[in-house]
């Protein structure tokens, strides 16, 4: 029993020398983190003053260039949006909203006034998200936005930091708006504009779209300042996340919901936007995000144009975050290096409409038979533009003793020539299908690109392509 007794007495011993050495090293680790985190706001507070002699104002233009409810993953994006930039602490006064605004009290959402994440307000409502508004309020032409929506324009100077962000459907060198669409020459032209009249200092571009990355690729400069990133190559579909079972239709998209989800979590003051655009790059497997412009602004903090309020509010997260144990930082270290997050349900941005209708199919009952003769029109209606284009394309190939296989199969060209990029793409959506109201065309934006990059005069082609709409059935809503 003396034996026993000792043994025991030798354990806890030991266990409490072990504690004691643990409590040690816990505070330790503990003075080390406080004492590397001051340094940190010293660092960043000298940064600061320095950076006073040119002071700098953050502005931020949100984008949900798309309506009807299958698209609402795209205004809850810039909702989520907003409420990063507004939790971070740029001023509403700094936030120009541009949103359709159809889905809050939407007939089909059962959540009748919200939307995840949705802002307080928006600035800009319905037939006025278009192209030629996105333009003035970026160039900052007050007078031109009077009495259109809240009015507010990014009245920005030569120091001051720009934050786009852009969720719509996209095309080879075209992003829509509800009314209208937007050509890459347009795109770049306001963006060299801008420059010149030194409208900003450095700004961030992120582009939620179907081969948003031809919108950059091979055009955007790398030494005016601009850096993009876009869910996308110049050649694929991005991807929608987040089926909500209870209101039938995605709430996200893999790119932004990545890049979101990040900046949640994260301190934007100690994190660089190239650091970001490696991680949602990484996350986002079922595309590939790309980077465009200028580098070096990709050394930038993102608080730099996404806010910084938790920086100015340190002492409550001094307390909060940095005085936990050693073993807890070490699992939020192993947490940060998981694998990518995989999206099981994620889905073509083209496809979004027939996977909706198909879960309702297979969820039987009243909407079942409806959903089945909807997704059966739809088909038909994407079978007819099918057929439609490759008819325009193959008249326009005989007239002008093109290949016509080529044509309508080639997809590594860039925009050669904007002006007739620019021209073909308007006629053919104010002529043939607009493209605003009829998505599934966009997945043959890119013949237009061939076409103009033959060097046939543009009027030419006007011409014969005017010639094959006019028989053309004017259906909308082809999704």
């Amino acid at each position: 029993l003396k034996m026993n007794y000792l043994f025991t007495a030798c354990d806890k011993l030991k266990n409490s020398r072990r504690k004691i050495v643990d409590n040690c090293c816990n505070f330790l680790f503990n003075m080390l983190s406080i004492w590397s985190f001051l340094l940190l706001v010293l660092f960043k507070s000298t940064t600061v003053v320095i950076s006073d002699k040119n002071p700098s104002n953050k502005w931020a233009l949100l984008v949900a260039g798309s309506n009807g409810w299958y698209n609402y993953r795209h205004q809850a994006d810039i909702c989520h949006a907003y409420q990063i930039l507004h939790k971070h602490g740029i001023p509403d006064s700094n936030i120009v909203v541009m949103m359709y605004d159809d889905i809050a009290y939407n007939e089909e959402n059962k959540l009748s006034g919200k939307i995840i994440n949705h802002p307080d307000g928006v600035d800009v409502y319905h037939n006025d998200v278009n192209v030629k508004n996105f333009m003035n309020i970026l160039l900052g032409k007050e007078k031109e936005m009077q009495h259109i929506g809240s009015g507010k324009v990014i009245k920005s100077g030569p120091n001051d930091h720009i934050f786009i962000n852009f969720v719509d459907h996209g095309g080879s060198g075209i992003l829509c708006f509800p009314e209208g669409e937007m050509t890459i020459g347009e795109l770049n032209k306001t963006l060299t504009e801008m420059h010149r009249l030194k409208k900003y200092g450095q700004m961030l571009i992120y582009i939620e779209a179907c081969e948003s990355g031809s919108m950059f690729k091979n055009v955007l400069p790398n030494n005016i300042k601009i850096y993009a990133t876009t869910a996308a190559n110049a050649r694929e579909s991005s991807y929608a996340c987040y089926f909500s079972e209870e209101l039938e239709t995605y709430l996200g998209d893999c790119y932004s919901v990545n890049w979101m989800e990040n900046s949640d979590k994260e301190l934007l003051w100690l994190e660089t936007v190239g650091e970001q655009y490696k991680i949602v790059k990484f996350e986002t497997n079922t595309s590939h995000v790309s980077e465009f412009g200028d580098r070096s602004v990709s050394k930038d903090y993102l608080s730099d144009f996404q806010g910084e309020e938790i920086f100015l509010k340190f002492g409550s997260f001094l307390f909060a975050q940095l005085l936990k144990p050693q073993q807890q930082q070490q699992q939020q270290h192993q947490q940060n290096r998981r694998p990518p997050n995989v999206h099981l349900d994620a889905v073509s941005s083209r496809d979004v409409p027939l996977e909706i209708l198909k879960r309702k199919i297979n969820k039987n009952g009243y909407e079942s038979d409806a959903a089945r003769q909807n997704l059966h029109s739809l088909l038909l209606k994407r079978k007819y533009v099918d057929e439609f284009i490759n008819q325009m394309v193959g008249e326009i190939s005989k007239h002008f003793h093109l290949n016509h296989e080529a044509m309508l199969t080639k997809r590594v060209a860039d925009v050669m020539d904007f002006d007739c990029h620019s021209k073909l793409v308007h006629h053919f959506s104010r002529n043939c299908f607009s493209f605003s109201k009829n998505a599934y065309a966009l997945k043959y934006a890119y013949v237009l690109t061939n076409l103009c990059n033959t060097g046939i005069p543009v009027n030419e082609i006007l011409i014969r392509m005017e010639e094959s709409c006019k028989t053309a059935k004017m259906y909308s809503n082809i999704v």
